[in-house]
């Protein structure tokens, strides 16, 4: 583990810059949010686009074509070369939102789990797929990140007018639902059952992953060997961004948990990579000098502690997706160590003193822009 000291650097024009070209977002997804997927709430407005997305080309850049749509509840850029690309990402995201949505009553995963503690539901590969892979986080991480924390919907409102902590009994008796071992996928039937009536699956932490992941091979296969995608608080890149001045690496910069949304404390630049941050700062609440937020331990039910941010960059977007927000439970030494153990992984955590950490790879890679808001 190495603590970086602040460097002082001359980047505040560039980081302008990459904000004007709306290749720098803020990044803080919330992933495994107890509100669910893509930071859809109940009694918010649906996502908005069709099966293509409606599309826009907002860019000048002589290289790349920029289009947006809302899907999954977030706002979804693909720059690229041409309209057509931007439909097939589209139509993938879109896919994902009607397969593994919990939010929609229409979805297999809705399905799923209606049927809690009765008989397997037949469902698409792909939701299988993605449970498996869930699973495989779950193993990674020794239980830090649960697809069936869903158990724990309602039980915490971070945007209530007079929001308060819920009843420790409460707590308790949902967390008896949350257990990933009673998750039963049969692939030769092609069902998946929970055997508990009291669990629910809920795919948050994973989905944007799993849409980006498709989303890219989809590009590549097109022969498109350039371009980042954003999904929330998510990038994706293909190679390298081209120039006039010749290609260089994607720059990504990583938000300052304590700062708005355009703060950025440090930046990184990425090729052939997926970035994902976790934070505490989307939804929670503050009550007797505590900070309550979104992403819960699923082994307690309670706000993970100690850490401000996660984020996490591999060539794997499902594995960024959710190792970020199982780094932001798991205590920091633990995190650290999984992350060295993993091929082509990466970390940077903001500890909840506003002290940064990277893993051992980011040594050299990391640009610090300023320490972290106290």
């Amino acid at each position: 583990m190495r603590k970086l000291s602040v460097l002082p650097v001359l980047a505040a024009l560039a980081i302008l810059v990459l904000i004007a070209l709306g290749i720098w977002r803020g990044l803080g997804h919330e992933a495994g949010s107890p509100e669910g997927p893509s930071e859809a709430i109940p009694g918010m407005d649906a996502p908005r686009g069709d099966t293509t997305g409606s599309l826009a080309d907002t860019s000048s850049d002589p290289f790349y074509g920029t289009f947006e749509t809302e899907v999954m509840a977030t706002t979804v850029r693909v720059l690229a070369g041409t309209r057509s690309d931007a439909e097939a990402v589209f139509h993938i995201f879109h896919q994902a939102d009607g397969r593994l949505s919990e939010w929609k009553d229409s979805s297999p995963l809705s399905a799923v789990n209606r049927a809690a503690g009765g008989a397997p539901v037949p469902v698409p590969d792909d939701l299988r797929a993605v449970l498996h892979r869930a699973v495989e986080i779950v193993r990674l991480s020794d239980g830090a990140f649960d697809p069936t924390w869903a158990a724990l919907w309602g039980l915490w409102d971070f945007r209530a007018a007079e929001p308060r902590v819920p009843d420790a009994d409460e707590i308790a008796r949902r967390v008896a639902h949350v257990d990933w071992t009673r998750l039963e996928i049969d692939d030769e039937a092609g069902t998946v059952r929970l055997a508990d009536p009291g669990m629910v699956l809920g795919l948050g932490g994973i989905a944007k992953g799993w849409a980006l992941d498709r989303a890219a091979d989809e590009l590549r296969r097109r022969a498109v060997d350039s371009f980042l995608i954003l999904a929330g608080g998510q990038v994706m890149t293909g190679g390298e961004r081209r120039t006039a001045g010749g290609s260089r690496p994607w720059t990504v910069g990583i938000r300052d948990p304590r700062g708005g949304p355009e703060d950025f404390f440090a930046r990184v630049e990425v090729v052939d990579a997926s970035l994902s941050t976790s934070g505490d700062y989307e939804s929670y609440f503050e009550l007797g000098g505590k900070r309550y937020h979104h992403i819960l331990d699923p082994r307690t039910g309670w706000p993970s502690r100690g850490l401000r941010s996660a984020t996490v960059i591999s060539p794997d977007a499902t594995l960024a997706d959710g190792l970020s927000t199982a780094l932001m439970v798991m205590d920091l030494e633990r995190g650290r160590a999984l992350v060295e153990e993993l091929p082509q992984v990466e970390a940077v955590w903001v500890d909840d003193r506003g002290e940064v950490f990277v893993s051992s790879g980011m040594t050299g890679r990391l640009e610090m822009l300023h320490p972290p808001r106290r």
